[in-house]
């Protein structure tokens, strides 16, 4: 950060995987070569590597959990079982990188049950090896069959469910009578219709109803209308993390001076800074206050500032503003949200072009800046 300042303000002084492969000559070759060194231990990182296609690192990561493997037998028939299904080699090695105990799997008992289930609710071949790249460990739960069941009527179509599981993938092992379907119940009450329920919201439905009612009436008495689409991520910034991070994320804002009437005004704007990790949030406000010299009304007023990268965005315009203003270049007095709030396009045409010739290097710093935290 201190590097960036000192190049932008120094313009004030004169001047990365396996190719693809069939699955049974694969095996093959795997059981002949274990045929051929029986006498050897089984090496599962290698086995994940050559076999299964993971990285280096990945396979590293997944020895830890199947290190209790004695032989290949049970992980080839579950490669031989997922090849059988339509799954591709880089899918298979999505699936097991997010689920090494897939491998342990039983075929006959677990796996094959799953898909006959499956297919009993309709669901084509294609679409059950689509489902079993995205759902990790969930493919393997009983409770699958059951959740799928409930889930497709409710979200219209396979397509919006898979959406779904690959935004929230415990929709299929969570009791939908003891989370999903009551919050269901409550969002009706609150005007919101599934069908337009945003992707991103599937991590609320299994929440526990007493979170989710909690975060609605908290949501109630800040003011964030029911009707409006911020509604939904007051939702998220309410619902998903526990009372003590929230309490935190008010902490950090009282610390910078921001009163309660304050504080209630950004949330209300913009709920997504409660998601924000400390670090950022904390981060992110004292540049503003400190750095760039804002009142905490203007930010509170503004609280998109405070979403705004501070390395890719923040920063590099303030710099570049400052050169600029300190060279009596800029005729008119900009405010920071202004700056911040355009887009890439706009600010290079409205910050850097007009003065590039008069300012040499300018351009080429701000875009080095903006690159290097990308």
């Amino acid at each position: 950060m201190l590097q960036l300042r000192r190049s932008l303000l120094s313009l004030l002084r004169p001047k990365s995987p396996f190719a693809a492969c069939p699955h049974p000559p694969f095996l093959a070759l795997h059981r002949a070569l274990s045929n051929a060194t029986a006498a050897a231990p089984f090496a599962v990182d290698e086995y994940l590597v050559a076999t299964c296609g993971l990285t280096r690192a990945q396979a590293l990561k997944a020895s830890k959990i199947l290190s209790h493997l004695r032989s290949p037998s049970k992980p080839d028939a579950v490669l031989a079982f997922l090849s059988a299904r339509g799954l591709s080699r880089a899918d298979i090695a999505a699936v097991v990188a997010a689920d090494p105990r897939f491998l342990c799997a039983s075929v006959e008992k677990n796996l094959s049950k799953r898909v006959a289930e499956l297919g009993d609710l309709g669901l084509s071949r294609s679409q059950i090896a689509r489902l079993i790249v995205h759902c990790r460990h969930s493919f393997r739960s009983a409770a699958i069959h059951r959740n799928v069941a409930f889930w497709l009527p409710v979200l219209g179509s396979f397509d919006k469910l898979l959406q779904v599981v690959k935004m929230n993938n415990s929709i299929l092992t969570v009791n939908p009578e003891m989370a999903s379907k009551p919050n269901l119940a409550l969002l009706q009450e609150c005007g919101i219709d599934v069908s337009d329920l945003p992707t991103f919201m599937a991590r609320v439905l299994t929440r526990p109803h007493k979170i989710v009612r909690e975060a609605v009436t908290h949501i109630d008495k800040i003011g964030v209308p029911r009707s409006s689409r911020m509604f939904y991520y007051a939702l998220m910034s309410f619902a998903i993390p526990n009372k003590e991070k929230l309490a935190n994320k008010f902490a950090i804002l009282e610390m910078y001076g921001w009163s309660q009437e304050d504080v209630l005004e950004a949330v209300r704007k913009m709920p997504g800074i409660l998601t924000m990790s400390d670090d950022r949030l904390r981060r992110n406000v004292e540049f503003l206050t400190r750095d760039v010299e804002l009142e905490t009304h203007y930010i509170a007023q503004r609280p998109v500032l405070i979403k705004y990268s501070l390395e890719r965005r923040l920063l590099p315009r303030h710099c570049l503003i400052k050169v600029l203003k300190e060279k009596g270049l800029l005729d008119a007095e900009f405010g920071f949200y202004y700056v911040a709030s355009l887009t890439e396009k706009k600010f290079c045409n409205k910050f850097i072009g007009p003065y590039k010739e008069r300012v040499p290097g300018l351009a080429t710093v701000y875009a080095s800046s903006c690159r290097e935290h990308a």
